[in-house]
């Protein structure tokens, strides 16, 4: 039997260009898209940190991490919006196991 909803982790990097409420605006806008096809369970805002390796030739970037439980077609429409997205630098999408 196929699973109802599943529980996933996503971290995303937000170019620090954006301001603070450049920002906000995109943490409040993925938020926003959890809450309207799952449950949101945690958000952890890391703040500005720095690369590992260059990226768009910016040395930092601002972390997000999400925790949300939805169905499983979800998390590829989430982080296909992200892909496209102006901003965000990086996203990676895992299942968290029960």
């Amino acid at each position: 039997m196929a699973k109802i909803t599943g529980k996933y982790e996503v971290l995303y990097i937000i170019d620090p260009a954006q301001g603070e409420e450049g920002i906000n605006a995109l943490v409040e806008k993925f938020k926003a898209m959890v809450e309207a096809e799952g449950t949101l369970t945690n958000i952890d805002l890391w703040g500005k940190r720095r690369l590992a390796y260059p990226i768009n030739d910016l040395p930092e970037g601002y972390y997000v991490l999400m925790n949300f439980e939805s169905k499983p077609e979800f998390p590829a429409e989430m982080e296909r919006v992200m892909k496209i997205t102006e901003g965000v630098m990086r996203c990676l999408t895992t299942v968290v196991e029960a």
